[in-house]
């Protein structure tokens, strides 16, 4: 088995390749590639939780866990929000290949499949980035934003100003040359945005119905789990609706399962998965003025990509700490 640390995974999983991947995988799982069992949440004391994600791919043709915990408070401690370790398994034998911190990989991974739904969703013009967020998925969310549209303008939006703006001071010194702006106002960053995506532990929403604009494009990525939620009923009904994953889409999205649940709207709201999107057997978005919304909740299809790459990316270059049993 081969044990791989964080630095390790930053050096073999590039955002242009991670998005790739993701774009690969995606296309798989929702033509019936992928084993994936919904995620199990166990609490550990106040707002941390530990989730427990499984799951098997045809192609490549792996399986394996992820362990992972999730402490919203971890980012003011200067640590990531999701820490804890991938397990990837090889599909000949059974054995356990490699072991990898999932805390950069989850980041990295997350911010790929916005991308991925970007790339297929968003206006081509699109320069207006809006980030509604400022912990670790802002950073990789810019990164991977970058990859795949224009943005020539970032709008960074976060609960405390000051947080924002020393996000924008280390975007700025990472990518000169981008217009950033900065400060707690969603609604006027929200304003003349064309991709807007939020990146929060809230639990209420960050990003409301009635400020949303023709030809936006929506990331709703920070709640995962049905006791969060970062957009209003309205933001949902204005849009086109896709998701990652049909199963844990009904069952994890907060919003949505409120919103069945009181009848504001039906299964059937839901436009596509994004794999359906880039497999043809879906429509994309319809028109220049039509709001498109990806809703992510991250599955574990995406995890083991990733780590397969990873793991075969290591065994190419050097990488990582060999252990045996």
């Amino acid at each position: 088995m081969i044990v791989l640390s964080n630095d390790d995974i930053a050096g073999l999983l590039p955002m242009d390749q991670a998005i790739e991947v993701v774009d690969s995988v995606m296309r798989s799982v929702s033509a019936g590639g992928a084993e994936l069992p919904l995620r199990h949440v166990v609490p550990v004391g106040g707002k941390n939780m530990m989730g427990v994600m499984s799951g098997a791919l045809s192609e490549p043709h792996c399986y394996g866990v992820k362990l992972v915990s999730l402490f919203p408070e971890n980012p003011a401690r200067g640590l990531s929000g999701h820490r804890g370790a991938v397990v990837l398994f090889e599909a000949e034998t059974g054995g356990a290949v490699a072991m990898m911190d999932a805390g950069l990989l989850t980041a990295i991974r997350t911010a790929a499949a916005s991308a991925v739904a970007t790339r297929a969703l968003a206006r081509e013009d699109a320069r207006v980035l809006t980030i509604i967020g400022t912990g670790e998925q802002a950073e990789h969310h810019l990164a991977a934003m970058l990859a795949v549209r224009p943005v020539a303008e970032l709008r960074i939006v976060g609960r405390r100003a000051e947080k924002a703006a020393d996000f924008a001071t280390h975007a700025a010194a990472r990518h000169p040359g981008l217009s950033i702006s900065h400060g707690s106002d969603a609604r006027a960053a929200v304003a003349r945005a064309d991709i807007v995506c939020t990146v929060t532990s809230s639990a209420t929403p960050v990003l409301l119905g009635e400020w949303l604009e023709a030809g936006q494009h929506l990331n709703i990525v920070g709640a995962s789990i049905p006791a969060k939620r970062e957009v209003d009923d309205a933001v949902v009904q204005r849009a086109a609706l896709y998701c990652d994953y049909r199963p844990s889409f009904f069952a994890q999205a907060g919003e949505i399962v409120a919103m069945i649940g009181d009848g504001s709207i039906g299964q059937d709201h839901l436009r596509a998965e994004i794999g359906e999107v880039l497999n043809a057997q879906a429509p994309g978005r319809g028109s220049d003025g039509e709001i498109t919304l990806y809703r992510s909740l991250g599955i574990t299809a995406q995890d083991l990509a990733v780590a397969h790459h990873v793991n075969e990316a290591a065994a190419v270059r050097g990488k990582g700490q060999q252990v045996s049993f």
